[in-house]
């Protein structure tokens, strides 16, 4: 068995670790209480996903000799591994289970997306192309690939507070739970909902959750977008050395520039405006969608100076 076959049967085996922590939360997602027992089930196997990703990622970089980014299918594992990297340190301080039964679907679809659909040829490492023979390789898609993971993340949780107060509005500011750690306000909200009749009891617990969620989604966020305006300098600088010019208007670029605008409009409406709650969960939701347009969809017109992203 040979290094491309060991790569390969270890990143089947992350997709079946995953889909069994997945269920794993699901499971205690759905019980009136929490069993610890399970939430230590699905973060050991989220831990070994997340070990098995990191062997894949070094293993390529050892035999290959250079940062395994230059492929959609590196990309793809880098991107899965870094996700499941911040959460689970979200998780280690935040101590929910909510976060993980949201983010580890997604990370299943990323590597199933990765093992089962590109084709063998696509998932083998292969020399550089000079424009990727750079020094520049390394810090430009790995800060555009973290920002992807953070922004994806705090986007989830935008979806969510969209999901969980469709039914009803709620005064956003009666409650100032900002020193609150989430798992309190998880357990909060979940006594309130499974343990009480008392409606009124029931709607504070919802509005601890909720503002909780607006909270870690706007950290989140503000983490992640730095590392996308690092990443989009870097690109330029990058993008003139290989091409002669900053800026093309690849499509990978132009959807990179809507993708900033996006969260920067987010960030601004929150600093500058004092929006929070709902408003800034429909942009935030909106962000989700744009990142995958610009980190897969374009990759399907199969044209553009980034082309080793191509599917077509």
């Amino acid at each position: 068995m040979d290094w491309n076959e060991i790569q390969n049967f270890s990143s089947n085996i992350v997709f079946g670790v995953l889909l069994f922590a997945m269920v794993v939360y699901w499971v205690n997602l759905s019980l009136f209480k929490e069993v610890s027992f399970l939430s230590k089930i699905g973060r050991f196997s989220t831990t070994i996903a997340n070990v098995l990703l990191f062997f894949i990622l070094g293993s390529r970089w050892v035999i290959a000799g250079y940062f395994p980014l230059s492929n959609l299918y590196e990309s793809l594992l880098f991107l899965t591994w870094t996700l499941l990297t911040i959460y689970l340190y979200i998780e280690a301080k935040t101590k929910s289970k909510l976060i993980g039964a949201i983010l580890i679907p997604v990370a299943l679809l990323i590597n199933g997306f990765a093992n089962l659909t590109l084709s063998p040829e696509m998932q083998k490492s292969s020399p550089l192309v000079p424009a990727l023979q750079s020094n520049w390789l390394m810090l430009h898609v790995s800060m555009m690939l973290l920002s992807y993971a953070a922004l994806i993340m705090g986007s989830l949780l935008c979806i969510l507070f969209l999901v969980i107060s469709r039914y009803k509005d709620i005064d956003f500011k009666i409650v100032d739970n900002s020193s609150l750690p989430l798992y309190n306000i998880m357990l909060d909200y979940y006594e309130a909902k499974f343990l009480s009749s008392s409606s009124e009891i029931s709607e504070l617990g919802k509005l601890k959750l909720l503002q909780s969620l607006d909270n870690w989604s706007y950290r989140i966020i503000g983490l992640g977008f730095p590392f996308l305006t690092i990443g989009i300098i870097s690109g330029g600088v990058w993008a003139n050395e290989a091409w002669g010019s900053y800026w093309s208007w690849d499509p990978k670029e132009t959807w990179a520039l809507i993708t900033w605008l996006v969260f920067a409009t987010y960030l601004h409406a929150r600093i500058t405006k004092g929006w929070e709650g709902k408003k800034t969960a429909i942009l935030g939701g909106l962000g989700f969608f744009v990142i995958w347009i610009c980190y897969l969809g374009v990759n399907f017109l199969g044209k553009g100076l980034h082309s080793y992203g191509w599917l077509s």
